[in-house]
């Protein structure tokens, strides 16, 4: 018989999404991980500081367990920082630094995640006030699909700057289809779209 295991098998999908939020930067330039491809400036590097930042508040700050010793970075969320800037990486900020940050951030929400049970309460100050108290396990599940939903942008992003696509590394999850095909198969979609639309 399988035991349930609700918390290893939400960490297990979190993992998922980092693993392939991550994996989309592989083998691209600088310039390429930092490209804006969308009319909001979304880019790889950005999606990644993101979403550090985002499971270090949520994971730290709404349960009392604050990430950053001292002052947090410019780009953190407050009044000040300005608007977007966690959505991007400035010339200091490297590849190395972000993955690096996102990968820390991993471990202090892991460590969250492991010292907490899934009904213990937090706070989410941002949030409006009437939805603020929360339990790990909706903070769970939030996390989940904010990190998801920015690996599906990651995805086009990616596909965008080299034809790359796949749900995680080695696990594409896409037809076993030449460029021919794959050609083909966007003209059809085109004609289609022509052809509803008059």
């Amino acid at each position: 018989m399988v035991e349930p295991n609700p918390k290893a098998n939400l960490l297990r999908y979190l993992q998922e999404a980092r693993d392939a939020l991550v994996w989309k930067l592989d083998g691209l330039s600088e310039y390429d991980i930092r490209r804006p491809l969308t009319p909001t400036g979304t880019n790889l590097l950005g999606l990644v500081k993101h979403v550090a930042g985002v499971e270090l508040g949520y994971f730290g700050d709404t349960f009392g367990r604050p990430f950053f010793d001292k002052e947090p970075p410019p780009w953190w969320y407050t009044e000040d920082a300005e608007p977007n800037s966690d959505m991007w990486a400035t010339a200091d900020e490297s590849r190395e630094w972000i993955v690096g940050l996102y990968r820390q951030a991993w471990e202090h929400s892991n460590s969250t995640i492991a010292t907490l049970t899934l009904d213990a309460i937090g706070h989410v100050p941002w949030w409006p006030e009437e939805r603020r108290d929360v339990t790990l396990h909706n903070i769970l599940v939030h996390v989940i699909s904010d990190t998801q939903r920015h690996a599906g942008h990651a995805d086009i992003v990616r596909e965008l700057i080299d034809g790359s696509v796949g749900y995680l590394q080695g696990k594409d999850n896409m037809p076993p289809e030449d460029q021919a095909w794959w050609e083909g198969h966007r003209n059809r979609l085109e004609r289609v779209a022509r052809e509803v639309s008059g």
